[in-house]
């Protein structure tokens, strides 16, 4: 629901805008009001908790003079705003010595704009005792169905997000929502335990709870086929991703190399690229909030600009970036809409959203069956950006061996993809018509500031070094 404590505020807030606007020449206030939380059973206990990057509420200034960025984050706009107006100013500590050492940046147009944006959901219809109820019931219902199961863990996580932001001659706010379910066992055969997970997303708690349930089977199997998995023979194979592992390559492999503030560093070997082929002629892959809707999905990014849909590949050639508002001033750019707080008091960096392949026309029956020898790759489990030199390694929960054009029921784990990004993006040679995002991820940057983002794609035939 709207947070009703950020429009109490819009009156102060423009005031504070207002009054702030005498010694600056750009002020923006931006506002939030997070509500998460986590219900979780579990073999053992139950529990009710923060979500994720957990709930958050207050709101944060930018300003700008003739010469750069100031900041100033506070809990709440009560009061005197003159006097809030004046402390903000003294706090500040604004003298000749600190100004001589800032670097001068453009200056912001700052557009007429008034606009309420409410993504609908059902979050009104469900109480945190009849989610715990579903968790609960659920945790019985898997651990009755093998004895193999040692423990079991359900949980499902919903965010409620309110943000207002305000300029001279901007007025925003937003409301939307997201939910997780996720159901994690450990499975004890053949002489080990193993753990494995699965879940799903949605905007709408309903669809939530009505697909979790569904998954056990498959998880179940899953768990069966990990008992006996080996470690891979390392080399270079031809793979089959599945659109998870697509995501971990749009995100780690490739993303975070097109995020535009460290363009502005010289910590980014894409910039030099922009214009060049990087990928097969057949990737086409984007980044955007209004890209797909997912749990990164919004309809303002923290800077105040509009969410968009950015193409980063076009038919093999990378032709954009992403950026904040600061790194887009600094490179002479329009921003994406990329810019991003872990919470109010956090700086904001560019950050991705929704990052993902394009789906193409190939059915995922016949790219395996055009594979020799090679591996089915499933479930992101981690990867390692490198943008300086485009390096990957990214690991998968498992792979399915291929022989013959045929999945087998050789399973390989854990699997590390390794080698240079451009040339596993040019040995692309299908893409599936099949297009899934994960919903349920998060990035850090920074000193380890975190956001919530998705990534995905269709299936990906590709080569690459796998040990």
């Amino acid at each position: 629901m709207k947070s009703q404590f950020l429009e109490s505020r819009k009156t102060a807030a423009k005031e504070l805008v207002m009054s702030l606007k005498k010694y600056f020449s750009y002020v923006s206030i931006l506002g939030t009001d997070v509500r998460c939380q986590s219900v979780a059973s579990t073999t053992r206990t139950s529990s009710i908790s923060d979500e994720g990057l957990g709930s958050e509420c207050g709101f944060v200034l930018k300003m700008k003079n003739n010469k750069g960025f100031f900041e100033y984050s506070l809990d709440d706009i009560s009061g005197d705003i003159n006097k809030l107006a004046n402390d903000i100013i003294s706090d500040l500590k604004i003298n000749d010595e600190l100004l001589a050492k800032m670097i001068d940046t453009k200056d912001i147009k700052d557009e007429e704009m008034v606009k309420s944006f409410q993504r609908e959901s059902d979050f009104n219809k469900y109480s945190i005792n009849d989610l715990m109820a579903f968790v609960q019931k659920l945790k019985d219902e898997v651990t009755s169905k093998s004895e193999n199961i040692i423990n079991v863990s359900v949980s499902i996580g919903t965010l409620d997000v309110s943000k207002l932001f305000i300029t001279e001659h901007k007025m925003l706010d937003q409301n939307y929502t997201w939910v997780n379910g996720n159901i994690r066992i450990m499975w004890k055969e053949n002489g080990k335990v193993t753990p494995a997970r699965c879940g799903t997303w949605d905007k709408d708690i309903s669809k939530v709870l009505d697909t979790l349930p569904k998954k056990i089977d498959s998880l179940i199997d899953k768990a069966h086929h990990l008992a006996y998995a080996k470690p891979i023979e390392p080399g270079v194979y031809d793979v089959i991703t599945d659109p998870s592992i697509t995501g971990l390559i749009a995100h780690e492999a490739f993303g975070h190399g097109v995020e535009m503030d460290q363009f502005v560093k010289d910590r980014a070997l894409a910039k030099k690229y922009v214009g060049d082929y990087v990928a097969s002629p057949i990737v086409n892959m984007r980044d955007g909030a209004a890209s797909v809707l997912s749990t990164a999905s919004y309809f303002f990014d923290d800077d105040g600009i509009l969410a968009q849909d950015t193409q980063i590949i076009k038919n093999g050639v990378l032709v954009s970036g992403i950026s904040d508002l600061t790194s887009a001033l600094e490179l002479g750019t329009m921003p994406t809409g990329n810019g991003r707080r872990q919470a109010f008091s956090h700086k904001a960096y560019t950050r991705m959203t929704n990052t993902f392949f394009e789906p193409g026309t190939d059915k995922l029956d016949d790219m395996i069956k055009s594979v020799k020898h090679g591996y089915y790759l499933c479930e992101t489990n981690n990867g390692m950006e490198d943008p300086k030199n485009w390096a990957i390694q990214c690991t998968a929960e498992y792979g399915i061996e291929i022989v013959d054009g045929k999945l087998t029921d050789n399973y390989v784990a854990p699997v590390v993809m390794s080698g240079y990004v451009p040339d596993l993006l040019k040995s692309i040679t299908m893409i599936s018509d099949y297009f899934e995002i994960e919903g349920a991820g998060a990035c850090g940057k920074g000193y380890k500031e975190w956001v919530r983002v998705t990534d995905g794609g269709p299936h990906l035939k590709a080569k690459v070094k796998l040990g």
